[in-house]
């Protein structure tokens, strides 16, 4: 079998010559930092949770950097990116569940994070770091929320809380009552 160099085989070849060194930098920045790629998995609801429990369940994967959410009855199954908490030692794991819902959620700093960053209040708005939508959890300064700064997405970013797209806090937080199950992982 003979192969025919046409222009159409040259010029695929220049342009695969110039775009790999784009494809290539798309995944990975500076100091080995993986850009948005998130590892999903899909589970069982029944690996998390010992029963359904009449109310929505949600487990959070720190380390596929997304949230996993049932419905009541265990069958509506969604999954959602996320960031996540930058360090380990902002991770707060275990079960626990939504005690408190706000559209249009304002931010207080932690004394921790005034005295490390300076930071102070922000009120609802663009400037929130809390985005549209927040489902506050069991655990004191930890929520689930929206983030306005879409890059935050797919990457350990933030000091403790799961954030998720503006839309997909607001989707979810229609989907989940008070009371609805968290896990952390």
């Amino acid at each position: 079998m003979t192969q025919t160099f046409t222009r159409r085989v040259a010029l695929g070849i220049a342009l695969g010559g110039l775009a790999a060194p784009t494809l290539l930098r798309a995944q990975t920045l500076p100091g080995g930092v993986t850009r948005n790629v998130a590892a999903f998995r899909t589970y069982v609801w029944s690996d998390h949770f010992d029963a359904l429990s009449g109310v929505p369940m949600l487990v959070a994967d720190t380390q596929a950097r997304s949230l996993h959410y049932w419905d009541a009855q265990g069958i509506d199954y969604r999954v959602y990116p996320t960031s996540v908490p930058k360090t380990d030692e902002l991770t707060k794991r275990g079960y626990t569940e939504i005690v408190r819902k706000k559209v249009g959620p304002d931010w207080t700093p932690t004394q921790s994070q005034k005295e490390r960053f300076g930071w102070e209040y922000i009120p609802p708005g663009p400037k929130s770091p809390m985005g549209t939508h927040a489902m506050y959890l069991g655990w004191p300064a930890y929520a689930i929320h929206g983030t306005h700064d879409t890059r935050k997405i797919g990457r350990p970013s933030s000091d403790g809380c799961i954030g998720l797209y503006n839309e997909k806090i607001a989707e979810l937080f229609e989907l989940c009552p008070i009371g609805s199950k968290v896990r952390i992982i």
